[in-house]
């Protein structure tokens, strides 16, 4: 079975900075914050390559992202190695490739879990481009995922249909989190562009 989903969001911020927030998000202190941050079942966040094209302004980099996954049903805590924590989640890496065309004011993020594959695949793509209506002033992004509980004998079909709803379910809701994180972080590089204009103007 494969649970497949679109969503689309209207950032009413320029692309420029949607992206800046976006290249943050797993990384902001106050979004891993362990009590009440959205982003807090991110573990760790490691950069694996970066490629700058001078003469085209492209971008290419990839990223590792640890993570704790929603918890599993019981059943399927011994089909994972090393079992699961106590509360039935496990630490599942992902590794996400991000494609950045500056000129063109186009960044593209593809993703997918590099652990656990044998139980459940979770591949998501998302895009950032100006808004078609107001290109200067929003941003239109787009994210495509699809889940697909792999066909294991040990896993009957109404388990494998369970773990794919509570994983679209989960990676809904931290879909919603991290909207709301780049949000945030736009709306705090708005008043450091804002002060920092105010300020070379006073030079003037």
């Amino acid at each position: 079975m494969v649970v497949s989903y679109t969503q689309e969001h209207v950032y009413r911020h320029p692309w420029h900075r949607v992206t800046a927030a976006a290249w943050r998000k797993f990384t902001d202190p106050a979004a891993r914050a362990a009590d009440s941050g959205a982003l807090s079942h991110i573990l760790d966040v490691h950069t694996l390559s970066r490629d700058v094209d001078a003469v085209s302004g492209r971008l290419r980099a990839v990223r590792a992202i640890a993570g704790r996954t929603p918890p599993l049903p019981l059943l399927l805590r011994g089909l994972v190695a090393g079992g699961a924590a106590g509360g039935g989640d496990v630490v599942v890496l992902c590794v996400e490739r991000t494609d950045v065309d500056a000129p063109a004011r186009d960044m593209r993020v593809a993703s997918r879990n590099a652990t656990l594959r044998g139980l459940v695949d979770v591949q998501e793509r998302c895009s950032y481009e100006p808004h078609p209506a107001r290109p200067d002033e929003w941003t239109l992004f787009r994210q495509e995922t699809t889940i697909r509980c792999a066909p294991l004998a040990a896993v009957a079909a109404k388990l494998a249909e369970l773990v794919e709803r509570r994983c679209a379910e989960r990676f809904t809701q931290n879909a919603d989190r991290g909207k709301e994180v780049v949000e945030r972080i736009c709306q705090d590089l708005a008043v450091e562009e804002d002060s920092y204009t105010h300020s070379t103007e006073r030079l003037w």
